[in-house]
């Protein structure tokens, strides 16, 4: 008798709850398969349009698991348990991790707009944040750059993007400017000419844009002359140091002087009474 009772109550509850379970189970597993392709189109979707591909593995995998979490809430909810408190707790657990992570979440936005809009790329030299290297790596929270003295920075990129960026590497030319100091007693068309010849001697500098040679101040000691040649931005340092060293030969050859900062000064004698 006690047999035929518990079949019986075992026959009631899969009467009232065997669709309600093999209704979850198909929500959760089609819903499973859904979030899994539609992980899939948003890889797709997003490699084709060239987006970096740590931005890539880390959407696709956000959205696969924000599905994932909604789909096993339907479910739930099919079998009839209350899932008011337990989307409470999830969003309660959610709002502390944000504002526990608020300065990487700042960084991961920060790196999510740096690699969507591009204002620098692997291998550009650029001034951010306060150092200037070149960049090695970009990653979600940090950027990595090398110094001209070869030290690796990590940089978070919030701290990129909230200043100025300058980047030496987006453009294919350069113009490079030098200030040079002669004496005033040096001529003037003699000295345009010096300057002119000798930057003129590097192949490297461009025919178009045309170089410009002028004075820029007559300043307390000297008369300041500015050359501006243009150049291909790989050659910008080799150009700069090398005319440096070869106008100081050439004005040196020329006897136009360079003058060093002078002052007058004058001594009075008093006589005591």
């Amino acid at each position: 008798m006690d047999i035929e009772v518990i079949l019986a109550k075992a026959q009631e509850l899969l009467t009232l709850y065997g669709l309600k379970i093999v209704a979850a189970l198909l929500i959760f597993i089609l819903g499973r398969w859904i979030s899994k392709f539609l992980r899939t189109m948003i890889v797709n979707l997003m490699t084709k349009a060239k987006v970096d591909a740590t931005l890539v593995s880390f959407v696709s995998n956000i959205s696969y698991i924000g599905l994932l979490i909604f789909v096993i809430v339907a479910a739930l909810n099919q079998l009839g348990i209350q899932t008011t408190s337990f989307i409470a707790i999830l969003g309660a657990a959610g709002l502390a991790i944000g504002l526990a992570l608020q300065g990487s979440l700042s960084n991961f936005a920060a790196g999510v707009l740096m690699i969507i809009f591009r204002p620098f790329e692997v291998g550009h030299r650029i001034d951010g944040g306060g150092v200037s290297g070149v960049v090695e790596d970009i990653h979600i929270f940090t950027t990595k750059l090398k110094t001209p003295d070869n030290k690796t920075v990590i940089v978070p990129n919030s701290v990129l993007t909230g200043d100025n960026i300058i980047n030496y590497s987006a453009k294919p030319t350069m113009r490079v400017d030098f200030v040079i100091g002669v004496s005033y007693d040096a001529d003037v068309e003699h000295c345009r000419k010096v300057l002119t010849d000798e930057i003129l001697k590097d192949d490297r500098v461009l025919k178009n844009p045309e170089l410009f040679v002028g004075v820029l101040e007559l300043a307390d000691n000297s008369v300041n002359w500015v050359v501006r040649p243009w150049v291909k931005t790989e050659n910008y340092w080799p150009v700069y140091f090398s005319y440096m060293e070869n106008i100081k030969k050439r004005l040196d050859a020329e006897g136009i002087g360079i003058p060093y900062p002078q002052r007058d000064v004058h001594l009075y004698q008093q006589t005591s009474e």
